[in-house]
């Protein structure tokens, strides 16, 4: 590893605290978590597809992620961990918020779910030297205070030949019109200050911070909202969210 984290690491208190305060919402899809459960299916279709695909799985089946081991980096209340499990996965979900962790908790015992939970930040996944098939970094980039290191910490828990997936907004006019005037303060889709625009992660930036940490993107895509569907859907537009997925050497 490159750089080691200084004592503040990567982690922004105020991010923290910002999603610890709405923690209990983050099941409830009316509630601040809204634009997230919307968004949910089509990550995890990506999330799925691209597995199988480089697993040699069949996606049709119901446990296509069996045997594979999967960390969730700033799960929150484990919304796409929950889905993962059912397909199959031996699922890990950490987040530094102690009060994101046990909603994750309480709901995965609800629906009779075992998945190892942990209330660790990224600096400490990459420190206990475990690894992973595949690594979930879903929109987090965007709330950490240094995007090279977070990723090169990241790419450090994923096993040789493993995957790496990264959902992130970029940062263009068109997301600030969007991302923040549009969903935050006239949609309300998200609390007011969800997001700062000047933390938003170019794909060139993104890019450059995977390939430093000596893995490979091999796949993106643009996620646009349907607004006659009323979903996300995969597009090639990338001008606010998109998603990568990159590739460790075997």
């Amino acid at each position: 590893m490159d750089r080691q984290p200084n004592e503040a690491g990567t982690i922004d208190r105020d991010e923290i605290a910002r999603f610890s305060r709405v923690a209990g919402q983050w099941w409830d899809p009316q509630g601040p978590m809204a634009a997230l459960h919307k968004f949910n299916p089509v990550r995890l279709a990506f999330i799925r597809d691209a597995v199988t695909a480089h697993f040699n799985r069949d996606p049709a089946r119901l446990d296509s992620l069996a045997g594979l081991r999967i960390l969730d980096i700033g799960c929150g209340g484990g919304i796409l961990c929950e889905p993962l499990a059912r397909l199959g996965a031996a699922v890990v979900g950490a987040d530094p918020s102690e009060q994101n962790i046990a909603v994750a908790q309480q709901h995965a015992a609800q629906s009779g779910l075992a998945i190892d939970y942990r209330g660790a930040g990224v600096e400490a996944l990459a420190q206990a030297d475990e690894k992973f098939d595949v690594v979930l970094v879903m929109e987090v980039v965007e709330h950490v205070t240094d995007v090279g290191l977070f990723v090169e910490l990241a790419a450090a828990t994923v096993k040789p030949g493993g995957l790496m997936f990264v959902a992130t907004l970029n940062r263009t006019a068109k997301s600030f019109a969007l991302a923040i005037v549009g969903a935050e303060y006239i949609l309300r889709w998200l609390p007011r200050g969800t997001h700062q625009w000047d933390k938003f992660v170019t794909p060139n930036e993104l890019e450059a911070a995977i390939e430093h940490a000596r893995l490979h993107v091999i796949g993106e895509t643009g996620v646009v909202y349907n607004l006659f569907a009323d979903r996300w859907q995969l597009g090639a537009d990338m001008d606010v969210n998109y998603m990568v997925v990159a590739e460790k050497a075997a």
